[in-house]
């Protein structure tokens, strides 16, 4: 285990140590393990030179919109196919599976067709509306609604109480687990998204966060240590996240086995 943390962490350790290190350190090859004199000039620079902050605000906009759409949707569904019994429950859900061997790029040319069909080009619904639900939410919250007892909402059934009153005040104080596993993988995939709305939002002042770090790759050379700053402080809000949510987000995983 030790092993294998240390090559994890290794490439966010020599991210961090280039952020940190002066731009004429790593142009000559001579970064060393640790930065002799740390300096923030990286930091500064990718700050106050580039939109760095409305490319956060952005990717934030986007992000929080798309995963609680996301999640509402997930839940709603996983609901329908676990608890709810109707005509072709199972091929429906054999579909949502299917849709998980679909690579998004293949999606790419017809998603921007429609979108421009729409009048969507340049706006942030092009991206968060395609990205309300996916099927791995959907297949998640299924499965662990699945391990919920039948009895139980049955009983809620003959005491007269609705399908949404089941599904807010049975089921989901229930699905505390899968809803932070959802909410986390759900941001960390809007969060970092790249080809989609590079397609999608063609304007830069609507470029997100990932699209945004790429112009920071000059044509000829490339200021490492700002292009490493921006990386790392991209990072942040998904590592404050994932800590904030580890508990529940080991427990979600620990009950899908």
């Amino acid at each position: 285990m030790t092993i294998l943390v240390i090559v994890w962490l290794l490439p966010l350790y020599w991210m961090l140590v280039t952020a940190l290190s002066a731009p004429g350190v790593v142009a000559a090859g001579r970064q060393p393990v640790l930065p002799d004199a740390p300096t923030l000039q990286g930091v500064r620079t990718a700050v106050g030179e580039f939109p760095f902050l409305t490319w956060v605000a952005n990717s934030a906009a986007i992000a929080v919109v798309a995963v609680a759409a996301n999640l509402v949707m997930s839940l709603l569904a996983g609901y329908a196919l676990a608890k709810r019994r109707f005509p072709g429950r199972a091929a429906a859900s054999v579909f949502v599976l299917a849709t998980l061997t679909v690579p998004a790029e293949v999606l790419l040319i017809p998603q921007f067709d429609l979108v421009a069909s729409i009048g969507w080009v340049n706006s942030f619904w092009a991206v968060i509306v395609p990205r309300a639900a996916d099927a791995f939410g959907v297949l998640l919250a299924r499965q662990y609604m699945l391990s919920i007892p039948d009895e139980v909402i049955d009983a809620a059934r003959v005491d007269g109480a609705g399908e949404l009153r089941i599904l807010l005040e049975i089921v989901l104080p229930l699905c505390r687990p899968v809803i932070a596993v959802i909410l986390t993988v759900s941001f960390m995939y809007r969060w970092n998204e790249f080809a989609w709305p590079l397609t999608a939002l063609p304007d830069p002042d609507r470029a997100t966060l990932p699209v945004g770090l790429s112009f920071l790759q000059g044509q000829y050379a490339t200021d490492y240590p700002t292009l490493m700053s921006g990386a790392v402080l991209s990072v942040l809000p998904v590592l404050v996240l994932f800590i904030a949510a580890q508990r529940a987000f080991v427990s979600g995983l620990g009950a899908q086995r």
